[in-house]
């Protein structure tokens, strides 16, 4: 079984495209199934976030679990297989895990060094877990990603070098209606990214009035902000007494219309209204853009800086050294899962060699009794510890090198060769010794932010 990632992300497709990977909660319960029910792939975890939708999968053939994972996400994205290739990007082995390290530190993200990828990502393993579809082989590599993540923001000083999406897509819409700070903000979206819009708009100082679908999420929401809230139905009305719109929902369709915006504007003389638009798919109307004083940030907007103007949302005079200093750490704890996950994959054939070997010591041990039935207890206890003395003595090197070597780059099956010339008749390792992993205790508590 070998690791796979494949998937569709900000760094090579258009925001238009990512819409069409939009999944609520059955979609992603349904894509996992319908990966670990495909003929190559025995473990799957799905991220799926605004700005990617990826497959983390445990594979017995490369060219296979490619085919069937790119199935599932044509099938999602409503495309062909062909369609959708020139926009997927696949690693594989220690690339895949140095893809989800990376992803899981927000070194992959549109804002480098954001941190909400990693509670996303953390809610995309629980779902997997609770759903069965990732198991010894996912297990610590997701564990190790969660925790690497958490390492760069604790170890490095990159949440310096960046920031959230939602601040920095705020921090557009200032540069075109001025400062938050005493301005009316009306958040549409009470779900883990609008609490993340009211959170930063209230430390910016700005008035927020928080509306959605359901009226207690909202009325919870604004009470924690110091705001208030509004039901969905007096959108019209709020939007035309507010300075900026931030949407942020969950909804598969749009939410505000040009229509709606357009009646807003129409009483408002020369106040200008920013329009923030943080959901994928879009919540707001594409022609909202082109109406008088409206100026509309959105993912594709964002998009579009970081290509042009890589670095843009990126801040602090030591950037570069944290996300290099981010970067090396990625590399060393991929290094380091590489090493135990070889570790891991030769011991079997180790404990098969020691109970080959224990097994010959207590053979030839019943044979010398046989053969001097006179000799007594104590001579006899002596001899068995001195032979079984020698062939541990015998086995050590061997056993401790070729635990060295496994760990080490390459593509050399040294536990094939050790079972070889041992003749212990086992074709490819056996079953790990631990069926059952353990979940590490702060990943099962932790809630996605």
């Amino acid at each position: 079984m070998s690791l796979l990632a494949v998937g569709v992300s900000h760094q090579t497709a258009p925001v238009a495209l990512l819409e069409q990977f939009a999944m609520g909660h059955d979609d992603r319960v349904k894509a996992l199934h319908e990966l670990v029910e495909s003929v190559h792939v025995g473990e799957a975890l799905v991220l799926a976030t605004c700005n990617r939708i990826e497959v983390f999968a445990e594979v017995e053939k490369f060219h296979g679990g490619v085919s069937d994972v790119s199935r599932v996400l044509a099938r999602q994205a409503g495309a062909t297989v062909e369609e959708l290739s020139p926009y997927v990007t696949v690693h594989y082995e220690d690339q895949a895990v140095a893809h989800l390290f990376t992803v899981a530190a927000g070194l992959d993200s549109m804002v480098v060094g954001e941190t909400q990828v990693l509670g996303q990502l953390r809610a995309a393993y629980a779902l997997a877990r609770q759903e069965g579809t990732v198991g010894r082989a996912l297990h610590p590599v997701a564990q190790r990603a969660l925790r690497v993540g958490k390492r760069v923001h604790t170890e490095t000083g990159i949440d310096r070098a960046g920031a959230s999406l939602v601040s920095v897509a705020l921090d557009r819409a200032e540069e075109s209606i001025g400062r938050l700070e005493g301005r009316r903000v009306l958040v549409v979206g009470a779900g883990s990214m609008g609490a993340l819009a009211a959170t930063t708009l209230a430390r910016r100082g700005a008035a927020v009035v928080v509306s959605t679908r359901t009226r207690a999420h909202a009325a919870r929401l604004a009470t924690a902000v110091g705001g208030r809230a509004a039901d969905l139905a007096e959108l019209p009305e709020e939007l035309a007494a507010a300075d900026a719109l931030v949407t942020c929902t969950g909804a598969t369709g749009l939410v505000v219309g040009t229509d709606v915006v357009s009646v807003a504007m129409a009483g408002r003389g020369e106040r200008p209204l920013a329009v923030v638009d943080l959901a994928l798919p879009r919540d707001v109307d594409p022609g909202v853009a082109a109406l008088p004083g409206v100026h509309v940030v959105d993912l594709a907007l964002l998009q579009g800086e970081r290509s042009s103007t890589p670095g843009r949302p990126t801040a602090g005079p030591v950037a570069a050294d944290d996300i290099a200093a981010a970067h090396a750490l990625v590399e060393a704890e991929t290094a380091l899962l590489r090493a135990e996950r070889q570790a891991a994959e030769v011991a079997p054939t180790v404990s098969a060699l020691r109970t080959q070997a224990a097994e010959v010591v207590d053979a030839e041990l019943l044979r010398l009794s046989s053969r001097l039935p006179d000799l007594d207890a104590r001579a006899r206890a002596e001899i068995a510890r001195t032979v079984r003395r020698v062939v541990d003595k015998l086995l050590h090197e061997p056993t401790v090198r070729v635990k060295e070597l496994a760990a080490t780059p390459g593509e050399t099956d040294y536990a094939g060769a050790l079972r070889a010339l041992f003749g212990l008749g086992i074709d490819s390792p056996v079953e790990d010794l631990a069926d059952a992993v353990t979940v590490d205790p702060d990943l099962r508590t932790e809630e996605a932010s």
